[in-house]
Formats: C-alpha cells, sequence, structure tokens
C-alpha cells in the first residue's frame, strides 16, 4: 500500500467497501460506492499495491487516450477514499476495488489493518447476487450485521449462509477479529438481465445506506437510470414470449410472499428519506 506520513484525523468514521467480481451482479454494488464517491465529492487517500493482489492476465491494465490525445495506463487496484458528506457529523471511508486473485488473507489484514489505524468503528460491506426475481418489482435488499445488539435496531440479522464466499464474506468475518462492528447488504439482480449495469440495484442499495447510516445520499440521474433500465427491459421482454411469461410468474411469486407489513415497513422508510433529503436540502426547515 501507498503509505501517507499522517493519516488524516477524521470524525467517527465508518467504512462503507464494495469490489467488482464474483460479490458484484450487474457491478450494483461497486456502483454504488462510484455513486457516493462522486456524490460527496470523496478524496483519495491511500491506494493498495496491485502487484501484491492482482493477476495481470486476469485483470487486466486499461490504455486510455484523452482528447489532447496523451495515452496513459490503469492498473487495476483497490484505492480508498474519504468523503465528508454535508450536514452530516461522521467521515465515511469508501473502498473501491477489485475481488483480489491472491493473498486475500494479507488484502483483508491491510484492509482492516488500515480501518483501525483511522479508527474506524463500524464497516459495511456491498455485494449483489443474481436472483429470481422479477425486474418490474422493488429491488430486495438483504442485510446481516455482526452485532446482535444493533440488529434489531437496523431491521438486520445475523449471518446463516453457509456455503462459497467472496471477498466481502470474508472481510466481513475478519472484522470480528479486528474488533470491528460490520453490516453486510446485498440486494437482488434479476438472473435474466445480468448484464451490467443495473441502476435499479444499485438505487436500492443507496437507500438502504441511508438507512444504515441515518445519512441523506443526493441520487442525482440514478433515479431516472433505473426508471429507462426497467423500461428497456420491458421493451426485451415484450419481443420473446417465453420471456414474458416467464416474468410474470416470477411476478405472480413475489406478489404472493409480499406481506402488508412489509409493505408498510417501506413506505415509512421511504417516508423518513424524504424528511432528510428535505433536511439537506434546506437546512432552515424544521
Amino acid at each position: 500500500m501507498s503509505q501517507l506520513d499522517d493519516l488524516p484525523a477524521l470524525v467517527d468514521p465508518v467504512m462503507v467497501a464494495a469490489f467488482e467480481g464474483w460479490n458484484d451482479a450487474g457491478d450494483s454494488a461497486s456502483d454504488a460506492v462510484e455513486h457516493l464517491r462522486q456524490v460527496w465529492d470523496a478524496q483519495p487517500l491511500v491506494e493498495m499495491d496491485s502487484e501484491e493482489y492482482y493477476d495481470y492476465q486476469v485483470n487486466r491494465p486499461h490504455v486510455s487516450i484523452d482528447e489532447t490525445g496523451v495515452q496513459s495506463l490503469e492498473w487495476p487496484a483497490t484505492r480508498i477514499f474519504v468523503a465528508r458528506p454535508p450536514l452530516f457529523p461522521r467521515d465515511i471511508v469508501l473502498v473501491q476495488g477489485i475481488e483480489p486473485n491472491m493473498k486475500w488473507q494479507q488484502f483483508v489484514r491491510e484492509v482492516l489493518g488500515l480501518a483501525t489505524e483511522l479508527q474506524v468503528s463500524t464497516v459495511v460491506t456491498l455485494g449483489a447476487l443474481l436472483s429470481d426475481i422479477p425486474h418490474t418489482r422493488p429491488v430486495p435488499v438483504t442485510g446481516t450485521c455482526s452485532d446482535p445488539t444493533l440488529g434489531p435496531e437496523l431491521g438486520l440479522e445475523p449471518s446463516t449462509y453457509e456455503g462459497p464466499t467472496g471477498i466481502v464474506g470474508v472481510i466481513q468475518e475478519a472484522c470480528t477479529r479486528f474488533g470491528l462492528s460490520s453490516v453486510s447488504l446485498w440486494a437482488a439482480v434479476p438472473h435474466y438481465v445480468a448484464q451490467p449495469p443495473c441502476p435499479k440495484a444499485t438505487l436500492a442499495l443507496i437507500r438502504r445506506i441511508e438507512d444504515i447510516l441515518d445519512v441523506p445520499v443526493p441520487l442525482g440521474d440514478l433515479v431516472e437510470e433505473a426508471r429507462a433500465w426497467e423500461i428497456g427491459v420491458d421493451e426485451l421482454a415484450a419481443e420473446d414470449d417465453e420471456v414474458a411469461d416467464y416474468v410474470k410468474q416470477l411476478e405472480e411469486a413475489r406478489d404472493a410472499t409480499d406481506l402488508p407489513e412489509a409493505s408498510g415497513e417501506a413506505i415509512a422508510r421511504e417516508f423518513e428519506r424524504y424528511l432528510r433529503r428535505r433536511g439537506a436540502d434546506d437546512p432552515k426547515q424544521p
């Protein structure tokens, strides 16, 4: 990792991390961190040494040429930024990278070691998985929490998953050993439209982050992009009778399992978001 002579003094920071690759269906999770980086004007803090963790035949460097004709080379890497959201009493450390190809345990020690040095208390990891859900319904976001005292307050449960895991799962497990609380949020992406991007899933993750951190996040064009994505998938489904029938089956199954209480909770969360954004847009409002 490119070391800093002096780490910045942060205010009660929380870390939010996502990684491209196995944990990131439709690039939904990594796009969520990218959105946060842009809307909060996050500043670069440190970059991890890509030579240690990436196989360049798997994750190749990218060549680009700017408008003046100057060529540059960007290597795969994990980069860490610091954001200071307006009207929010805490700093946010954003981790944006690619799932490493090797030395996972060393990678995790480096990420969480930095979190400890920065006095991060909570690590929020984001992921996305392919699922049998219809694109026409709200994107489900499931969450787990390592701290049983926070779980009920945040509407999260301890993880009960058993099976193969990615770097997100490894980081969440390691947080306990580093004395850090951890929250993991996962968005479901319709498996029949797995091609990235999936702005509707990204938007669902952003809204859940608002709930967990109690911070308003400017949405920019994300709502319109999610709406355009859904319309585009509608048009594709309409061109194929088998796909249209399959989507209808998924809709019926989804509607049959949606409980009235869950809908009421969703309405309450949406109203809380509205109040947060109203206060962020106009601090003079009561």
